[in-house]
């Protein structure tokens, strides 16, 4: 017997899931296809991506891929200076992806769901109860990168932030649901001015027999405090640098040998500029994170600027890790301060935080125990994925989700 069919859209292939969006976009189109056939629809940012293609077929009833150059949608984003809309839409308009939707809406789908803003206008049209997955309120991210870069990707990144916040109330507005991924994420986007109906949440959830503590083995080498992340994402840098400049050196006042291990792809220059200054070492690409993890005393998130919630953080409570964080990266983890997860806003406090922790080991393997619990309890994905149950099985009845 058939199954009912999802068309599901993501601005960046969801597999492998190596990024905190990937990350949610993999878990949701898995879990659909418990139900579902699933028709996959999703932009190609990394040509080497591709290759994930047969993988992706085993799980989804079709997929297609449509490659994103970077240069070429860079120059289309670019109208929108022209046409007063905001520059993430241009970015991702693109006839093969519509083509795409087009072909699987000719399937029949029972619904259809879109990740993030980037893709929600491909929704429009749509004969079937949409879904839009916001995950973070994507206009208050431009609107913080605007308080901390120079003219005139300041006055871009504003422009950016008042515009796409506009474009969200709409996509909400014509949904048949909208979430995002945080209680607070929810509440900012659904009480903007225009609003017209709730925006729900799902959070995200960790894997944690994969990053269980004795999952593997530690790495080699002598790790005091890690950052894992994305490096080429300029939240990840800013962090890392802020971290760097502010906070390790005075660790090091205290503990002169202390290490520091920078995880994640792609460090751009101004990170790569770190490796070898303090006992700063930066890896670029590893195949597997977790045994950083596992050899690390403690695990440092030092985010001035974050939505939603941290993958990095849950991965790190999930591996049995005490974490020290910025306020802001804790945000969206229902942690308790002091008990499950260290928070630490200014350099100094942030710094003693870390001291105390990496020599206290009894203390910071308590807190890594606590943590770990609060994970297994709260954080695993099949409960979070109730409200979007909810809300598939209402609108496919023909019921308003509220």
């Amino acid at each position: 017997m058939s199954r009912a069919r999802i068309l599901y859209l993501a601005h960046r292939i969801p597999y492998p899931p190596d990024k905190g969006d990937k990350i949610r976009s993999w878990r949701t189109v898995e879990h659909l296809a418990e139900r579902f056939d699933v028709d996959l629809a999703a932009f190609v940012d990394e040509p080497a991506d591709f290759q994930h293609e047969d993988h992706l077929r085993r799980v989804c009833a079709s997929v297609a891929l449509v490659p994103l150059d970077r240069r070429a949608a860079t120059l289309r984003s670019a109208l929108g200076f022209l046409t007063g809309e905001p520059l993430t839409l241009p970015f991702y308009r693109d006839a093969r992806m519509r083509r795409a939707v087009m072909t699987a809406r000719a399937k029949g789908p029972v619904a259809e769901m879109a990740f993030s803003s980037s893709m929600a206008p491909y929704l429009d049209g749509a004969a079937a109860p949409s879904i839009i997955d916001l995950c973070d309120a994507d206009s208050a991210k431009w609107a913080e990168y605007a308080k901390r870069k120079r003219w005139p990707m300041s006055g871009v990144y504003a422009r950016e932030g008042r515009l796409l916040e506009r474009v969200e109330t709409a996509f909400i507005n014509r949904a048949g649901a909208a979430f995002a991924i945080t209680e607070e994420e929810a509440d900012l986007l659904g009480s903007r001015d225009g609003v017209e109906k709730p925006v729900h949440w799902f959070a995200n959830g960790v894997d944690a027999n994969y990053f269980a503590p004795d999952a593997v083995a530690p790495q080699g080498a002598r790790i005091d405090a890690v950052f894992v992340g994305a490096m080429d994402y300029w939240a990840n840098v800013d962090a890392v640098r802020w971290f760097a400049a502010e906070v390790w050196p005075l660790v090091r006042q205290s503990i002169e040998d202390a290490t520091f291990v920078v995880v994640g792809s792609k460090p751009d220059a101004l990170v790569l500029a770190l490796q070898g200054r303090q006992g700063i070492t930066v890896t670029g690409r590893v195949e597997d994170v977790r045994p950083y993890l596992a050899a690390a005393k403690i695990v440092v998130a030092p985010m001035r600027i974050a939505r939603g919630i941290q993958n990095k953080v849950l991965e790190a409570m999930a591996a049995g890790k005490a974490v020290v964080a910025t306020p802001a990266a804790l945000e969206g983890i229902d942690a308790t301060i002091g008990a499950e997860a260290i928070a630490a806003a200014s350099p100094d406090t942030f710094a003693r935080a870390c001291v105390r922790l990496i020599e206290d080991r009894a203390s910071a393997d308590a807190i890594g125990r606590a943590a770990r619990s609060r994970i297994l309890d709260d954080y695993q994905w099949a409960a979070q994925f109730k409200r979007l149950d909810a809300a598939l099985e209402a609108l496919i009845a023909g019921r308003a989700f509220t």
